[in-house]
């Protein structure tokens, strides 16, 4: 089992062991660094290895900490945002290379496994889209008349094979499944094996672009001529933070009684919709279904989240036992779009993917074969269609971001009596929760053995106030989507510092 972003622990995390570092970092300047230990990150810097760059790789956790280690993992060029909303938004040209360049990363995948015998599961699958409804039933129509503009092979079917009843399905070839995690080592072993340099538990806390580009992480200072910031979403401040809103997403595991489990992929059109498929994993079959999806820090329960979608699979299928449930983190694009090439507002030498909505796997590859053809001054179609520069300057930003500026000033330092704060009598171990004590906030949580863990509740990227996320135990930003664990510490981007540490002079049975 490997460390992840979060109190609960996905199948696929669950079932492997921590990446068997060998490479040393010797040298301080490379010809490009890579930020971020997921799918993106490892198979950019792969590329770029396998390319004749000199490449360097940054991970603030371990490998597969992340989304990369919570997805579903579903490989599918039917995409969360449809191709009715690409058309739309981008042309019937654009909605053909996106369909186009997501078949490409499925065949890249298939075919990484296939030269490097990689042992991740990996099976060709059909995908079936179904509604249930009459309302639904027009959605799909224009759903599949767009993705057969796109190119994809789509017909309709009048029945599931699925224990679900619906109105209308269709079925689109072409599609994909795999474990992420055995995909993503063998990668990144094959990185170090090509001369690449990969450093864990190193988090990146500044950037500074002089003739070259100055990263530092820890106690350490990098230089390369390029850099690649593969963490799902840059961290610091940036224009992207606007244009890319944060979602929980959740997944469970289940064993069914009957050895039926569904080979193909499935998605309804309910809101927010549930996404189904089958994995074996050390010789065992899971059905795992996601769904509950919600804007990071919205939701007042989010252990409900889990409940009601274990709900919804038992309603379904024969369940014997929910083996894990898990949740995860992505980042919807407010065009559709993900945003893949130069960081907007920063020198040309930093780039960025970010905005892969629920399609990590596929869009990280996208992005990793896109990068590396630009960095290689190979032109590409999609480079202007995912440019993050597609993005105007937004009038109202400084304002945006003076909010809560000196909520934390305060307190910290100070030591406060846990007798004078009555809002802990009702705290349940494992609860945490943003209380007030003399007009200011306080984020506090109470571990299993009674002890208190108390930070300020402002986030430390652009000073929202953070909510408590009680499925994973965490502290959530409801702006930006930063993370933190009940000591403050971050768990994902943007923001690069802890929360402020406040002290309580007691523990509280």
């Amino acid at each position: 089992m490997i460390n992840r972003d979060g109190y609960t622990i996905s199948l696929w995390q669950q079932h492997i062991s921590a990446f068997p570092l060998s490479s040393k970092h010797e040298d301080k300047t490379y010809d490009v660094i890579i930020v971020g230990g997921g799918i993106t990150g490892v198979t950019t810097a792969f590329l770029l290895q396998e390319a004749g760059f000199k490449c360097l790789l940054l991970e603030a956790a371990n490998l597969g900490f992340g989304t990369t280690g919570g997805t579903t993992a579903h490989l599918n060029t039917l995409l969360d945002v449809s191709y009715e909303t690409i058309e739309k938004n981008f042309g019937l040209q654009a909605s053909r290379a996106i369909a186009k360049a997501s078949a490409n990363a499925i065949r890249f995948i298939e075919k990484m496994t296939q030269e490097y015998k990689i042992d991740c599961g990996f099976q060709t699958a059909d995908a079936y889209q179904y509604a249930q409804n009459e309302e639904q039933d027009k959605a799909l129509v224009r759903e599949a008349t767009a993705a057969t503009n796109a190119g994809l092979d789509v017909s309709r079917v009048a029945t599931l094979p699925l224990p679900i009843a619906c109105s209308s399905a269709i079925q689109v070839k072409g599609q994909a499944k795999f474990s992420p995690l055995p995909y993503l080592y063998e990668l990144a072993k094959e990185f170090e094996n090509l001369g690449g340099v990969i450093l864990e538990n190193t988090r990146v806390t500044d950037i500074a672009h002089n003739e070259t580009v100055d990263v530092t992480a820890g106690e350490h200072t990098f230089s390369g001529r390029k850099l690649i910031l593969a963490t799902h979403i840059p961290p610091g401040i940036n224009l992207l933070h606007l244009r890319c809103v944060p979602y929980r997403s959740y997944a469970v595991a289940a064993r069914l009684s009957q050895n039926d489990y569904p080979q193909d992929l499935y998605y309804d059109m309910e809101e927010p919709f549930h996404y189904i498929r089958s994995q074996e994993v050390d010789g065992q079959q899971y059905l795992i279904v996601g769904g509950e999806d919600h804007k990071t820090g919205h939701h007042e329960n989010t252990n409900l989240c889990f409940r009601q979608l274990e709900a919804w699979v038992r309603k379904h299928f024969p369940v014997a036992e929910i083996t894990q449930r898990w949740s995860s983190q992505f980042y919807e694009p407010v065009d559709g779009l993900p945003y893949i090439g130069q960081l907007p507002g920063e020198e040309e030498d930093i780039y960025v993917a970010t905005g892969f909505s629920g399609n990590g796997m596929i869009y990280g590859t996208v992005a990793a074969l896109l990068l590396r053809d630009m960095l290689l001054g190979v032109q590409h179609e999609l480079e202007k269609i995912l440019d993050p520069n597609r993005l105007k300057p937004i009038a109202g930003f400084s304002n945006f971001i003076s909010h809560n500026a000196d909520v934390a000033k305060q307190f910290v330092g100070k030591l406060i009596p846990a007798a004078s704060l009555p809002q802990l009598a009702d705290l349940a171990p494992g609860e945490g929760k943003v209380i007030t004590y003399e007009s200011e906030k306080m984020a506090i949580y109470k571990d299993e053995a009674g002890e208190l863990h108390t930070v300020s509740p402002v986030c430390t990227h652009m000073k929202c106030d953070v909510s408590w996320n009680s499925g994973e135990r965490s502290w959530d930003c409801p702006c930006h989507g930063a993370r933190y664990n009940t000591d403050g510490q971050v768990l994902n981007c943007p923001s690069t510092m802890a929360l402020h540490a406040l002290h309580v002079a007691a523990t509280v049975k």
